[in-house]
């Protein structure tokens, strides 16, 4: 055999029967029939916003450039070319400010208008983070209707079953970030909120942390809960009184108590998840100019209110050459790796002009700062094929390096297309190349491009989680950045009417190791799974990459359901120290279940899906609302990634 290219692999290997599903289920449209179907109707679309003269040239680059992995997330590929009034954005930060209709004094909407709008961008295919840290307390006055305020927590119930209403209607299968400070006076009841069986199971929820909050937790002192909406008469009795800056102080407790209160949450429920809010702004290329309070619900994006997350992932396993070193050296292709992404750059770009957007001030905020997110998945294949430990020093340093070519290319790319079509709008020089900020990290010959060209996206690059397109177009390639969950595991899908099915699933690089004659009964080193490694290598992977990135990264940190509780929360001191964005964990237990079960090599008879028997599937109350949810009528706009 002769440099078996994992392009060439991808199309000798037989097709899974899950990655046909979903294709099927989330991405074909009437007329079409195979994964090439779907690449030709978006390479189409893409280059529909070119000039006229430019959109055949655009069309057959695209398509090239889809082929051989840059491809679009999951809105994009599905819904871009297919006729439908549907967002080809993933993602939107929706602001929410603290009255119940119109605007409040700082121009951000009211409580019900922030509904109105959040339920219009789901219904267009939209998944919609929110900051509720601005809604009063329950108890603060409310002087208008001589009335005590219900709290965030109540708001947040209602944004909840709006979701659900809306996926009942047919449109998604909704996808929400509810965030709330930690100085909050709600926080308590925003951690435990999920405790309840069945409560905001449309949301993900993370707590904003600054860093004034993690130096009075390791220095061991005292925390306020504040507001600047005013106590109720009932909140003043219980010592609540405002500071010298305005703020009303309605609680005062040891830092460690509320910490405690967030990892106990997290232990048991994954959730939580922590948003370091300093970091975000410290390394926002336009934090002169925008604040931001709040993620996608997936996490890998921090945005301005009405902010979107435009994505398109490169398939990293398509360039690596020589695979497990057979008949030459395992080596990654820079060289195809770099053009790719700068083509991903025009690509994305061309999305922020084709898509339907939701709401005018979405339109207006991307069009002002034209962000886009260049991200890869397949990650942990990647180093396996490469013979590289996912938790290795050297597996690090080639995935800081794959980061640091696509950072490179993405932003050379950004430069020449904005002396092509113009810099973003908001775009200004000083302001933008400030030196401790993402850009202030870059080549010093980027940087003067950038000071004398312009530049025509003000963000470039995000790592997101590739749930259903990783299935769909890349033989269930490793997640992301995640390492491979296992190399052979069943993937239970709930079905319309109620029943369950089971997949065999395998991890593309074991089926690429046994396609090249390996045994998989005795694996190389290289093959290390989430669980075989110890959490710390999770965070040390994204202590490597996230420098690199100019927004974030959805990764989640896996630890066995034994792991000690004292060790967890100091996984989150330790993200906190490496200067990391934010971080999820995950630990496996009877509250949470699986979606994924590792198990034995499926043999040649079980390579189609089976009935499960639903009576040895333990019920979880905790998922009884997703799983009645109905079969969505416009396919593929969501996926939350679950294991």
């Amino acid at each position: 055999m002769t440099d078996p290219t994992p392009s060439l692999l991808s199309t000798a290997l037989p097709v899974q029967a899950i990655c046909e599903n979903v294709l099927r289920e989330k991405y074909l449209k009437p007329g079409e029939n195979s994964a090439d179907d779907v690449l030709r109707r978006v390479a189409k679309a893409l280059a529909s916003v070119e000039t006229p003269d430019q959109q055949a040239k655009f069309e057959a680059l695209f398509l090239h450039n889809l082929r051989d992995g840059a491809i679009g997330a999951g809105r994009i590929m599905s819904a871009a070319g297919a006729g439908i009034q549907a967002t080809l954005i993933n993602c939107f930060v929706q602001p929410v400010g603290d009255c119940i209709q119109g605007v409040d004094s700082e121009g951000y909407p009211g409580i019900y208008e922030a509904l109105r709008e959040a339920a219009e961008t789901m219904r267009r295919g939209g998944g919609v983070g929110y900051d509720f840290s601005r809604i009063r307390p329950r108890g603060a006055e409310v002087k208008g209707t001589a009335s005590m305020a219900s709290g965030p927590c109540s708001y947040i119930n209602v944004f909840d079953q709006s979701c659900a209403t809306v996926e009942s209607a047919g449109a998604r299968r909704g996808a929400q970030m509810g965030v709330l400070r930690i100085d909050h006076p709600d926080i308590f009841e925003f951690i435990g909120a999920k405790r309840t069986p069945g409560r905001w199971n449309n949301f993900n929820v993370s707590v904003a942390v600054p860093d004034a909050f993690m130096q009075a937790l390791t220095q061991q002192q005292n925390w306020q809960l504040v507001h600047r909406a005013g106590p109720g008469a009932q909140s003043v009795m219980d010592g609540a009184k405002q500071r010298e800056d305005g703020l009303w102080v309605y609680r005062e407790m040891p830092a460690q108590e509320v910490w405690d209160a967030i990892m106990r949450s997290a232990y048991d429920f994954a959730e939580p998840g922590i948003l370091f809010l300093d970091r975000i702004h410290l390394d926002n290329n336009l934090r002169a100019t925008e604040s931001i309070a709040a993620t996608n619900p997936c996490g890998e994006q921090p945005l301005p209110p009405y902010g979107c997350c435009d994505l398109g992932p490169v398939i990293l396993p398509r360039f690596v050459r020589h695979p497990f070193g057979v008949d030459g050296v395992a080596r990654f292709d820079f060289e195809r790796f770099a053009p790719a992404v700068a083509l991903q750059v025009r690509a994305l770009d061309n999305v922020l002009d084709l898509t339907y957007w939701p709401l005018p001030q979405q339109k207006a905020e991307a069009q002002a700062k034209r962000r886009i997110g260049v991200g890869f998945t397949g990650l942990g294949n990647a180093l396996t094929m490469l013979g590289l430990r996912y938790d290795s020093a050297p597996g690090r340093d080639m995935a800081a390096l794959i980061a640091r070519h696509m950072r490179d290319a993405a932003y050379g790319a950004s430069v020449a297309l904005a002396q092509e079509k113009g810099a973003f709008p908001a775009f200004d020089a000083n302001a933008y190349l400030q030196a401790d900020n993402f850009v202030g990290r870059l080549p010093e010959r980027l940087k003067q491009a950038i000071r004398r060209h312009g530049i025509r996206n003000s963000h470039l690059l995000s790592i997101a989680p590739t749930g259903t397109v990783s299935l769909a177009f890349a033989d269930n390639a490793s997640n992301g950045i995640e390492p491979s969950f296992s190399w052979v595991y069943r993937r239970k899908k709930r079905q319309p009417d109620g029943s369950t099915l089971e997949y065999p699933v395998e991890d593309h690089a074991w089926r690429v190791f046994k396609h090249l004659g390996g045994d998989v009964n005795a694996l190389p080193e290289s093959f290390v799974s989430a669980l075989d490694m110890p959490a710390e290598a999770h965070i040390a992977m994204m202590k490597a990459v996230q420098p690199l990135i100019d927004t974030a990264i959805s990764k989640t940190v896996n630890v066995a359901a034994d792991y000690p509780f004292d060790a967890f929360k100091h996984l989150y001191l330790q993200a906190w120290q490496a200067h990391l964005k934010g971080l999820a964990t995950y630990r496996p237990n009877h509250i949470l279940g699986s979606v994924l079960e590792a198990g034995p090599s499926p043999s040649a008879s079980s390579t189609s899906p089976t009935t499960a028997n639903d009576a040895a599937l333990a019920p979880d109350p905790m998922r009884s609302v997703i799983e009645s949810r109905p079969k969505s009528a416009l396919s593929a706009v969501a996926e939350k990634v679950e294991y």
